[in-house]
């Protein structure tokens, strides 16, 4: 009976990464790899990027030669070269790598993606599909920029009875209302001073955006037919104050009106400004979505 004389831990170490690095003695550390293919890319892209497309040109031209009087033979072998060109192309590339899986079957994808959204708006979508505007939408705004007749007699194209459609009806016999200002009451049981707002009113137009005048016009026509004017973000000016129109003021990020003189909050300007017999509501804009985070902007002349 023999005996086998075990081995050292060392050589047993030894040979189980012997044994993980079979069959890989011979390949290219990765490293290197990596090194040689970036140092190729970048002499065939910086330093000659007409290197492919002029060896092409000789080919052919090498080809025009070769085939003599059989021309449609070399215009059969210049495509052969040219899609061929075109193949190795896509596999060296590292832009796309639809084409560099795919070459030049991946140009099929990029053409029809092309004249996708043509496709799609001259022979899929309908007239009255919303994306933003539909068709129908769209024609109206040209037909009135053109001044041409917009109205289609004979009823409607769109399917009035689905859900969320409205419509107006005669009515079989006339109906009698208590009152023709309709009116909402802003403020609960737990509001000092609620306010009958009208349902028709002046919305948010920030002084920014419009001068002087256009401010004194607004306000005088919310005190004539009894409804507020909201001013918007930017602040309420003495122009608002002009006339005695009921006043919703707005206060966001600027704090325009209640600002100090480094751009910070004052508490002392709001409560002068909120007590105003004036102004009946105040408005807080948390958010806004065209220029989220930063808010409006004011002319420094106006602040």
């Amino acid at each position: 009976m023999s005996q086998h004389t075990p081995l050292p831990p060392s050589s047993m170490k030894e040979s189980d990464s012997q044994k993980h690095n079979y069959g890989q003695s011979n390949k290219i550390p990765k490293s290197n790899t990596l090194s040689l293919w970036q140092g190729f890319k970048a002499w065939f892209r910086h330093n000659n990027p007409l290197f492919l497309p002029r060896v092409l040109v000789w080919v052919c031209v090498i080809a025009l030669i070769l085939s003599g009087l059989w021309w449609h033979k070399a215009l059969l072998l210049i495509l052969a070269i040219l899609v061929l060109g075109l193949g190795l192309y896509d596999r060296i590339q590292t832009e796309h790598s639809i084409l560099r899986n795919y070459p030049i079957s991946g140009h099929i994808r990029y053409l029809l993606e092309s004249f996708r959204v043509d496709i799609r708006l001259y022979f899929i979508e309908s007239d009255s599909e919303v994306v933003p505007f539909s068709r129908e939408q769209r024609a109206l705004v040209y037909q009135r920029s053109k001044e041409q007749p917009d109205t289609r007699a004979f009823g409607s194209l769109l399917n009035l009875y689905e859900e969320g459609s409205e419509w107006f009806v005669h009515s079989l016999q006339p109906l009698t209302l208590k009152e023709h200002d309709f009116r909402i009451i802003i403020g609960g049981n737990d509001c000092l001073q609620p306010y009958s707002a009208s349902v028709f009113n002046i919305s948010a137009m920030s002084f920014g955006a419009l001068s002087a005048n256009a401010i004194r016009a607004l306000n005088r026509g919310a005190e004539m037919g009894h409804f507020y004017h909201d001013t918007g973000e930017g602040s309420l000016s003495a122009y608002h104050q002009e006339s005695q129109g009921d006043i919703v003021w707005e206060i966001a990020s600027g704090y325009f009106g209640c600002r100090d003189e480094s751009g910070h909050f004052d508490p002392e300007k709001f409560r002068l400004k909120s007590q105003l017999s004036q102004v009946k509501m105040i408005e807080i804009k948390l958010s806004q979505g065209a220029k989220p985070g930063l808010g409006g902007q004011l002319p420094a002349a106006k602040v």
